[in-house]
């Protein structure tokens, strides 16, 4: 794919950010989940770019970006902070945001504690933080589902396992987990790999779990209190997901006090942005048109 985007870095909240972006207006920010990086918006963001100022970050420990030592620094709260400082460091005081996976938690999380931050907020394949903890460790079909969760907790082991033979386990891993089977090329996969081989940022995506996944985090009684969600809100979700159940996505508009609507998939997994990028640039164009 020939690159129409451009490439940047910014410090925002302590860190030095790489971004890619294009376009102009409206600012709206991509946030990716595990183990991905930018690239995987590379359908959203030209498409998107005709209307918005398209802003998609490597996370904190992704790619380009910086990886903090230590699994505690990579708790939700300061993976929110980075995109509220990243934010203000693009001369902007809110976004539209859009978050997939781990992308999406933070999104959650963005637009609970700072709403005056968050326009809009579209969320795929990410399920609000409580209801995650809350419905996993009362669901033995999704507590097999995030079997890979648990083992991440281990010291070392998933770093050697994940990258041995050229990232064999982690290349099969995301093949598997895409119905749409060319949805993700060889390719792709190599450019994955070249990301995932940088320096410290396969134990940066894996402390994601550590710091927030635990199982004293898991199991505890205790849940975080997430204000509301004051934006206008939109869910998509691909039915076929490996490691989400479909449950974990119901009753999630008592998470939100504002218009909500979700767009189910059927034939979709995980990945909805590739396997079917012309119809969730289609929902998100729409809701963001409609919302106005």
């Amino acid at each position: 794919m020939k690159e129409v985007w451009k490439h940047g870095f910014v410090k925002a909240d302590g860190i030095r950010m790489h971004y890619v972006t294009q376009g102009e207006g409206k600012l709206l920010l991509l946030l990716h989940g595990f183990p991905d990086f930018w690239y995987v918006w590379r359908f959203q963001i030209p498409e998107l770019a005709n209307h918005f100022r398209v802003v998609a970050p490597d996370l904190r420990g992704y790619n380009e970006t910086d990886k903090p030592e230590g699994a505690d620094k990579y708790r939700l709260n300061l993976l929110a902070g980075d995109i509220l400082g990243l934010i203000h460091a693009l001369g902007e005081k809110r976004a539209i945001v859009i978050g997939h996976d781990w992308g999406g938690a933070v999104a959650w999380s963005l637009a609970a504690f700072n709403p005056e931050a968050t326009e809009r907020l579209v969320i795929l394949n990410a399920p609000h933080p409580n209801a995650y903890t809350t419905k996993t460790k009362n669901s033995l079909r999704q507590l097999q589902k995030s079997w890979y969760v648990f083992f991440f907790q281990t010291v070392d082991i998933p770093e050697e396992a994940l990258s041995r033979n050229d990232y064999f386990f982690l290349k099969n891993m995301l093949r598997l987990s895409f119905v749409k089977k060319d949805s993700l090329t060889d390719a792709d996969l190599k450019i994955y790999a070249e990301a995932w081989s940088k320096p410290g940022a396969l134990t940066a995506a894996i402390n994601y779990y550590r710091a927030n996944m635990n199982p004293a985090i898991l199991f505890s009684e205790r849940t975080i209190a997430f204000p509301k969600i004051k934006s206008p809100t939109l869910v998509i979700w691909g039915e076929q997901d490996a490691a989400l159940s479909k449950d974990l996505i119901a009753d999630t508009d008592e998470f939100v006090d504002a218009p909500y609507s979700i767009k189910y998939l059927p034939n979709c997994g995980h990945w909805v942005q590739l396997e079917e990028p012309e119809i969730v640039n289609k929902y998100i164009l729409e809701f963001l048109k409609n919302s106005s």
